[in-house]
């Protein structure tokens, strides 16, 4: 318990020694201590007209004055069994005169005492006022003890915190750093000398050193202006690591608050190098992919085309097949997303299957609600879905008009995603005596395939068409 209170760094306390005087003249004493007992000594953290910084416990007169509750008052001491034999009063010092307040800790532990002394006998113990001051005057003793033990506690765990806190910076495999508003680069972990080999950077102008020429400039002005507008910042570029190499990172730093002129920053380095290169492998494989997979339908398209030529039957039949088979294809292409179809969403693909279907400055065909993410099997059935109705529409419904149009509007949930198909504008409709292969495929698409229901209502003012699919089918 003692040794908390660190005795040797509260000796020389100013606080305590401004104390120790006021006692001395409240009491008009010639000393004034305040001790600290352990097992073996007491040590005068405080002291006026001691010399002594510290003497045996078996000498003590504190030791005996901490271990009761009151003030101990010895007006001479040479007359006082207990202490008549103390060195302190029979040697050179004369002590005499002693009067002490226990000194407790808040959790009753004894720890030493506030004395005055004197090497003249008193004749006349303290008075009330006497008696109260010291007590008041003990009482602030223990008050800065207790600071010193709590301000050394919070420096310990805050010293332990920064311990672990850098040595998880330190291991972990990203670069960490932290810089103040005006940019000033101010720690960073150790990464990034183990990575680059260089000494950490303190300005953007040193950054220049590890990152590749080629993006220095566009990345530090990225940088100035997220600094000039407080704004999270985001980038990619290639770090030099030591052995001359270089690997890309993205980097990303963020402000501690939205105010430029006083925000601190703090950012990592993450190695992104194989992803990225994996990634641009499998760009390049899925491009070639698309590329013959486009040469197969163009072959397809143009074997058909070649067979039917001279046959007028045929050539209906032929012209069916190779519009389907075009259909297939942009919907392969927004599968493997190449070309301009980088998105994968279901208003996305909508929109690719129906613009051979738009009038210039006319906008036949709308798609708006919800979007919903397709996955790559679903999207060559609902490929054949839409042509097949855009197609009877363009042939016997509202596309067959230069004033009709088509709403497609898509409303999903947590469980299942329905598309309303709404023509107007367009000739009156009724439904078909019989079910045509086109219908018949789209059913089939839409419940064999994506396991879902079609509803058809043939209103006079044009076809409106319903289908719900599960939410889970559709991101396969």
């Amino acid at each position: 318990m003692l040794a908390s209170f660190d005795a040797d760094e509260l000796s020389g306390d100013a606080e305590l020694a401004r104390i120790t005087r006021f006692a001395a003249k409240l009491c008009g004493t010639g000393a004034s201590a305040v001790s600290l007992v352990d097992a073996e000594r007491q040590v005068f953290i405080a002291r006026t007209g001691v010399e002594e910084t510290e003497t045996p416990r078996s000498t003590s007169f504190c030791a005996h004055t901490m271990l009761g509750g009151e003030i101990l008052e010895v007006l001479d001491a040479t007359g006082d069994e207990r202490f008549a034999h103390f060195s302190l009063v029979r040697g050179d010092k004369h002590l005499r005169y002693y009067a002490g307040v226990p000194l407790v800790s808040a959790e009753g532990a004894p720890l030493g005492a506030l004395c005055v002394l004197d090497d003249t006998p008193h004749e006349r113990p303290l008075d009330e006022l006497q008696r109260e001051g010291l007590w008041v005057l003990a009482e602030a003793v223990k008050r800065r003890l207790h600071a010193h033990r709590h301000a050394n506690t919070a420096s310990s765990q805050i010293a332990e915190t920064t311990d672990n806190l850098q040595f998880v910076l330190d291991s972990m495999p990203d670069i960490a750093w932290s810089a103040g508003p005006d940019g000033d680069f101010r720690y960073f972990n150790a990464r990034f000398t183990e990575i680059t080999g260089e000494t950490p950077p303190r300005t953007v102008e040193e950054w220049g050193k590890v990152i590749h020429p080629d993006d220095y400039v566009t990345t530090a002005d990225k940088f100035r202006e997220a600094v000039s507008s407080a704004s999270v910042f985001e980038d990619e570029w290639r770090l030099r690591t030591a052995d001359g190499s270089y690997r890309y990172v993205l980097s990303r730093a963020v402000p501690s608050s939205d105010e430029p002129r006083t925000t601190s920053w703090f950012g990592t380095l993450t190695d992104i190098d194989d992803s990225y290169r994996l990634s641009q492998e499998r760009e390049m494989l899925a491009g070639e992919l698309a590329h013959r997979i486009k040469n197969i339908f163009s072959v397809i398209t143009g074997l058909v085309t070649l067979h039917a030529r001279g046959d007028a039957t045929l050539g209906i039949f032929a012209k069916t097949l190779t519009d389907n088979i075009r259909a297939l294809s942009r919907a392969q292409e927004f599968a493997l997303r190449i070309d301009t179809h980088s998105e994968d969403e279901l208003q996305g693909l909508l929109n690719v299957l129906m613009a051979p279907y738009g009038i210039p400055g006319h906008s036949a065909v709308s798609v708006t609600g919800d979007d919903v993410q397709v996955g790559p099997k679903s999207a060559t059935p609902l490929a054949l879905i839409f042509h097949e109705l855009a197609t009877n529409s363009a042939k016997y419904g509202a596309l067959s008009n230069a004033e009709g149009t088509v709403a497609v509007n898509v409303a999903c949930d947590d469980q299942h995603v329905t598309i309303h198909w709404r023509e107007t504008g367009g000739p009156d409709t009724r439904a078909p005596e019989g079910q045509g292969f086109g219908s018949r495929l789209v059913r089939m698409a839409v419940e064999n395939q994506l396991g879902g229901t079609i509803v058809q209502d043939w209103k006079p003012e044009g076809l409106s068409i319903t289908i719900e699919v599960p939410r889970e089918r559709l991101s396969q």
